[in-house]
């Protein structure tokens, strides 16, 4: 099938960086098996996307009342030190 299509700036440097990479390959062959790569990992991101969600699993770490939780540099002091970064 013959088109004419308007190439963005990036998306023509890939094309031209596909030709290059592979000598002798043509604008067609280049821009083909780019359009597949690109339908492929959608097709394998679509599948990916029917995993069960990533779920954190949060635990009890105590609590110390003699830190101050509301006072972030407090809390790095004491843990770190005073030349805490």
């Amino acid at each position: 099938m013959r088109t004419t299509v308007t190439l963005d700036d990036d998306v023509a440097r890939t094309i031209k960086d596909e030709m290059k990479a592979d000598d002798g390959k043509t604008f067609k062959e280049a821009i083909n098996e780019l359009i597949r790569c690109g339908r492929y990992h959608k097709e394998n991101t679509k599948a990916k996307g029917q995993r069960k969600p990533f779920k954190v699993r949060s635990f009890k770490m105590g609590f110390y009342e003699h830190l101050n939780y509301d006072k972030i540099s407090e809390l790095l002091e004491e843990i770190e030190g005073v030349h805490h970064k």
